[in-house]
Formats: C-alpha cells, structure tokens, sequence
C-alpha cells in the first residue's frame, strides 16, 4: 500500500487542479497520482470550504478515530469474555494470564491491548512465551490429561470436587483440590450444573403422617426409603420415572419407567425395592402426589409391613433428598439431548441408574463413595459391631 501523501502535496496539487485551463486528468499525470485519488482531494476541500456538503476533514478523522476506539473497546469486551472463566475479580494468575494472551493473539487481537486487559506484563509474557516448560508444567500437563479422562469417563458430569475425588480415592493420587480446579479452569473441563426443580402442584390431603420431618438420616439401610416421580419429554411423547432411594446408602433400591402416570408407576417401583431388600418395617416417605395417597399404594405398604409418610403440599424441603436425586437425573442426562423416542430415554435411565449411579457415581455425602461402595462397605463392618 503506497505510503499516504502529506497535507501540503494535497494542497499544492488542488491548487494546479483548480487553476484556469488546467485538466484534472494531466495535473494527476503530471504528478504521478490517480485521477479519482485527486478529484476526491478536490471535493473533500469544497466540503471543507463549506461550497459543498458531507462531512468534514475533521470530522472524518473524528470518525475515524471513534471507530478505531470502538474496535479496541469491542477487543477489550472479549478478551473479559474469555478471561471471564479463568480469572477471577481481583485474581493475580499471570501463568492463566499469558496462556489467554497467547490464544487470543492467535486470533489476531494485539498482545499490547490484552496484556493491559489482563494487567500482565509484556514483557513477562514474550519471557514466558520463550521459556521451555519447567518440571511443574510437564506435571501438570500428566495431571491434567488424567483429569480430562475422568471427566470424560463420568460422561462429562464431574465437576472439581468429584475429579478431586476420584484422584484421590479412585486412582490414589496425592493432589490438592486448588490444584485440580485451576487446571480445569484454565482447560474450560466443567461439570455440568443443578438447575432449579418444580414438581407437580397437584397434591391430595396426606393419608400418611409426616414421619420424617426432613430429618434425611438412617444409621443402617432400609430403615428409610424415600420415593417420588420425574418426568420427561420425547419425540413420541412423555416419559415418566418412579424411584425409590435408601436414605443411608443413597441408593437406587427400586425404579419404574413408564409412558403413564397411573399409580402402577409407582406400586412397581416399590414391588422392585421390596424384592430386592426383603425389608421390615421401613418408612416410605414420599410427596402427597394421587399415585401415593391412592388406596392401592397404601394397601401395597400395608402388606409388605412398610409405614407410609408424607410431607406437606409443595414443599420442596420436606422431600429433598429425592428432589436432589431427580436434580441429578435431570442435570446429568435428560437435559443434555434430545430424545427421539420413549423406548430411548427410558433405556438411557436405566442405564445412568443401573450402569452410573448406584455402582459408579461418587456421593459427596458418602465420603465420595458410590452408593453401592458404600453399601458393602456397611456390610463388610457389621460382624464387628
């Protein structure tokens, strides 16, 4: 691009222009410029003059330099963007700082502007940039592809404190939980996230007395279950899931999946949990859904020696920790696709019960044991006790 010509070349070759007799097209010959290139000088110098309307030289160099501004403040917006998962307000991480100066550099935004974003050296950042990785970095490069495979093997649901976990309890690596989150930070490795629940507010007066009064603890299983129902849209139509948690293990005892929401759905889930557990006067507490205050669910609790329990109407609290189960059925497999058909998300719960929860999931309330690691490990003490 040839260089610009300078405001008293301009003037000069107006001036010859505009001169009685003289042809536009010679004088732009003469002086090794364009024809189109000096008439536009002669028309921006009638507008200045104020003989002709548009915008000004002043102006256009106002304009010019609002729309340069713009484009840094449009660079300044996204480098906050994607700074905005890695470093947090107030956070010094010059390390997070430089890997974002040199991926956003790839994408053509100027090391300058992002350094005084970020307010991280330049000159730190060319050093590091230039600096082979240290013991430390080719650590935390190991560390951090055995965090991403097991994020990938918990279908990418784990999130800091579960990857932690696993680190230490599943594969008996010694790391700090500060560590593993600033890696998977800097690398964008996230679990996915609750989102609030709302359940039927359709609710019958109790038929049960609240024998739970949101006290969630059982010092052996089977001594409390609690039970409720989920649903989900498909492509042909609703899905709908009865389950049966034990308080003390956190395990799936009895589930039910049906395309109906008749009290069947939830007689099934308890006729699983009964032939599974074989239990003796354990407490069932559920919401006051129809399907629970219906008289063949109480009659079926009657028989099997179970005591029936509810809470009140659309309370949340006096039933969640079921409302946390389905808040993780919900967050970690139904919301994350579309589900063509019934028979397909109805085997896909199965599976994320049968396959994930009860044998694999880690529990924060269970020490980060999965429900059934727990349950055998109750079991391996009990002859002690």
């Amino acid at each position: 691009m040839p260089a610009p010509h300078p405001p008293e070349f301009r003037r000069r070759a107006i001036d010859l222009a505009r001169q009685p007799g003289a042809s536009v097209a010679q004088v732009a010959k003469d002086l090794g410029i364009s024809e189109s290139g000096l008439r536009r000088w002669m028309s921006q110098d009638d507008i200045d003059a104020g003989r002709k309307e548009g915008l000004s030289s002043d102006e256009r160099a106002e304009l010019v330099r609002l729309r340069r501004e713009l484009r840094v403040k449009e660079m300044e917006i996204e480098i906050l963007k994607r700074a905005s998962g890695l470093l947090r307000p107030g956070e010094r991480a010059p390390k997070i700082g430089f890997r974002l100066v040199q991926e956003l550099a790839a994408d053509g935004v100027p090391v300058a502007v992002t350094c005084r974003v970020l307010q991280v050296s330049r000159s730190g950042f060319y050093e590091w940039s230039t600096r082979g990785p240290s013991a430390r970095d080719i650590d935390d490069a190991r560390l951090l592809d055995t965090i991403i495979t097991i994020h990938a093997d918990s279908r990418q649901t784990y999130g800091v404190r579960r990857v932690h976990a696993e680190l230490r309890l599943g594969l008996g690596i010694r790391v700090g939980r500060q560590r593993v989150e600033r890696l998977m930070r800097l690398h964008r490795v996230q679990g996915v996230h609750r989102r609030r629940w709302r359940g039927s507010p359709r609710r019958d007066p109790a038929v049960f007395e609240d024998l739970v009064q949101r006290r969630f603890v059982a010092d052996a299983p089977d001594r409390l279950w609690v039970t409720d129902i989920t649903q989900h849209r498909t492509g042909d139509g609703w899905v709908y899931a009865a389950a049966v948690i034990d308080v003390h293990t956190r395990r799936c005892v009895g589930w039910s999946i049906a395309d109906h929401l008749r009290t069947e759905l939830v007689v099934d889930a308890l006729d699983m949990a009964r032939w599974r557990r074989n239990p003796a006067g354990t407490v069932v507490h559920s919401d006051r859904g129809t399907q629970y205050t219906s008289w063949l669910f109480g009659q079926r609790l009657r028989e099997a020696g179970l005591m029936g329990s509810m809470g009140k109407v659309a309370c949340a609290y006096d039933n969640s920790m079921m409302e946390s189960f389905f808040g993780s059925l919900q967050i970690e497999l139904l919301d994350r696709r579309h589900w063509a058909t019934r028979a397909e998300l109805a085997n896909a719960i199965f599976e994320w019960i049968e396959g994930w929860y009860n044998p694999r999931r880690r529990h924060s309330a269970l020490g980060y044991l999965s429900p059934i690691e727990f349950e055998n490990l109750h079991t391996a003490t009990q002859p002690a006790a």
